[in-house]
């Protein structure tokens, strides 16, 4: 199967990463103040990245930091500021929600500007350089975590330095699994669950994802000789052997989870591949979910 779209942007992330960094001073008005208290919200890949820059904001003690799936914002509970997340600017929970919240200060995080959500924000930060022609996300929704951690102070070059290794990382060996379950603590955890959908969503591949504490409070019973389960970032202590005894593979790399999604992200397009699919173009799936 030729190359895909997806796998040239699996493959540019370093490139869009830096550039996100670098566009931090210019926008950086335009996300939360310290000691604000916020909501980010997003569908899909991008309530995953709200969720994990939800943790490593209220870690790095900048404040109450809430996400929401853009469908189930509550109503009537007070923020200082609401950030969204789209692609596209035009899936439908989010154009709505941001028309809905009269005087709370609203910004767009998208990589089209000129859109539906991008008119109904007050402001908007765009990343056109991170759009993407596949259906499936990847670039787009790990620059946006890139750029939030930057505002937040974190240095990347780590970061920088583990993506580069990500791409090198041999995922061929994996391919044959029959099953595999992501776990991870923290911001890991939010991580975790865009692994597992996107190899669900690019290769019709069932895939699971737990906070890895959790893992043993019934999910590791399904775990077996012929599936994986991969561990981004640290893994809590005596899991990887408990692991080992049911006969499944416990995975880890040494990398910053973010960096680890990437490994995961060319495991879901070589499982699609392997498969005779498109991973550009998922079954039932569109660029964006715009409802009648």
């Amino acid at each position: 199967m030729p190359a895909t779209f997806v796998e040239a942007e699996i493959a540019s992330q370093p490139d869009t990463w830096r550039l996100a960094a670098q566009l931090v001073p210019e926008i950086a008005e335009r996300l939360p103040r310290s000691g604000e208290r916020v909501a980010v919200i997003g569908c899909g890949t991008s309530w995953f990245m709200a969720m994990s820059y939800a943790v490593l904001r209220e870690k790095a003690g900048h404040g109450v930091t809430d996400a929401y799936a853009g469908s189930e914002y509550p109503a009537g509970r007070d923020y200082d500021r609401v950030i969204a997340i789209s692609r596209s600017g035009t899936t439908t929970e989010i154009v709505d929600l941001l028309k809905s919240l009269g005087s709370t200060p609203t910004t767009l995080i998208t990589a089209v500007a000129d859109s539906p959500a991008g008119a109904a924000a007050d402001s908007v930060i765009a990343l056109p350089f991170a759009d993407e022609q596949s259906v499936v996300q990847t670039r787009f929704a790990t620059s946006v975590l890139t750029l939030l951690r930057v505002h937040l102070g974190e240095d990347i070059e780590l970061l920088l330095t583990d993506v580069q290794t990500a791409l090198s990382i041999p995922v061929d060996e994996l391919l044959p699994a029959g099953q595999c379950t992501f776990v991870g603590r923290g911001f890991a955890v939010g991580l975790t669950y865009e692994a597992a959908l996107k190899t669900r969503e690019s290769a019709q591949f069932w895939a699971e994802s737990y906070p890895a504490m959790d893992y043993r409070h019934g999910p590791i019973s399904i775990a077996e000789p012929g599936r994986l389960v991969w561990s981004l970032g640290e893994p809590p202590a005596g899991l990887a052997e408990e692991v080992a005894a049911t006969g499944a593979r416990f995975l880890h790399h040494d990398l910053d989870p973010q960096a680890g999604l990437v490994v995961a992200q060319r495991f879901a397009v070589g499982l699609a591949k392997s498969r005779g699919l498109d991973p550009d173009h998922p079954r039932s799936l569109t660029r964006s979910v715009v409802l009648t």
